[in-house]
């Protein structure tokens, strides 16, 4: 197997996971110091059981959100041997499989990966994508998403995504939390003042939160496509997957695109509803970029 370890990833993720560890401390202190009472210690509380639920339950949620059937090697035989297949090339233990069941979906030709460790790792595909794509090219969106795994890049997604979550509860609620648990103290205007800058703070939060993940979420994805050209030496096997999935997303129609935005981060593809997004928000590069980075890989590959 070729396989280099894209330090650019690990760098991102580093600096990442400290930026959220500060953004983590700056939510608190904004909770402590603008709130207080029973308000205070239910929105402490609140922000433990979250992180709680979100590290050891996320991959279950998604599975549920996107209505995954796992199969076993007996259901889905070709499919699994793909998988296992990478998984041993890739030096991993066997992920679960499943199949995409949400209606959604059902016209939508996608897969994603899930899963906080390789041992807890879930690869999924809907329906369509097994009949769009030939077999060298379903393998090597396989092979992208067990990428994924291998980065370990998931787990990231997942820490950085909950500090944007809690920011958002608060920006959401704060006239609810000023007129109930906000700090009352009003001499010279102190209790408006600690009210702006507490709603000032939680939205830059918000903002860098949304930023840093955006843009690991988009660099995980050059990752995972070279990564997945790595394992199965055939990078113009995942240009064209890439160019028909997109496709038959572009198809979909907008409702259904719509019921799962939710889970774009996830998928290899994102289910866009129509409208322009800027590149600085979305969670994946350019089909263009995409190809370009696949054609760097492709002539690193070959030597030239």
């Amino acid at each position: 197997m070729i396989w280099k370890r894209d330090w650019g990833l690990v760098g991102r993720q580093v600096v990442a996971w400290m930026i959220m560890l500060l953004l983590y401390v700056v939510i608190l202190t904004v909770i402590m110091v603008f709130l207080q009472g029973t308000m205070m210690y239910f929105l402490v509380g609140l922000v433990f059981v979250m992180a709680f639920v979100q590290y050891f339950f996320s991959d279950k949620l998604v599975q549920r959100s996107m209505q995954v059937m796992l199969v076993d090697e007996d259901e889905e035989p070709k499919l699994y041997a793909m998988v296992r297949r990478l998984a041993d090339e890739a030096g991993l233990p066997m992920p679960k499989v499943g199949i995409i069941q949400h209606k959604a979906m059902a016209n939508i030709p996608n897969a994603f990966a899930t899963g906080r460790s390789p041992r807890k790792a879930v690869v999924a595909v809907t329906p369509k994508i097994r009949y769009l794509l030939t077999d060298d090219e379903l393998e090597a969106v396989l092979a992208h998403e067990m990428a994924h795994v291998k980065n370990r890049d998931m787990l990231t997604m997942t820490v950085g995504s909950f500090a944007v979550m809690v920011a958002s509860i608060i920006l959401n609620n704060a006239f609810l939390m000023a007129l109930f648990g906000g700090n009352r103290d009003s001499e010279n205007g102190g209790g408006i003042i600690i009210f702006i800058a507490a709603m000032a703070l939680t939205f830059v939060v918000y903002m860098v939160g949304t930023i840093v993940t955006m843009a690991i979420s988009r660099y995980r994805e050059f990752s995972a496509d070279r990564g997945s050209a790595y394992l199965t030496r055939d990078p113009d096997a995942l240009i064209r997957a890439l160019k028909k999935i997109s496709s038959g997303v572009n198809a979909a129609s907008p409702d259904a695109k719509r019921a799962v935005s939710g889970t774009n981060s996830f998928f290899i593809i994102p289910a866009i509803s129509g409208e322009s997004v800027m590149e600085l928000f979305s969670t994946h590069p350019s089909l263009e970029k995409r190809i370009t980075n696949l054609e760097k890989v492709r002539a690193e590959i070959r030597g030239y």
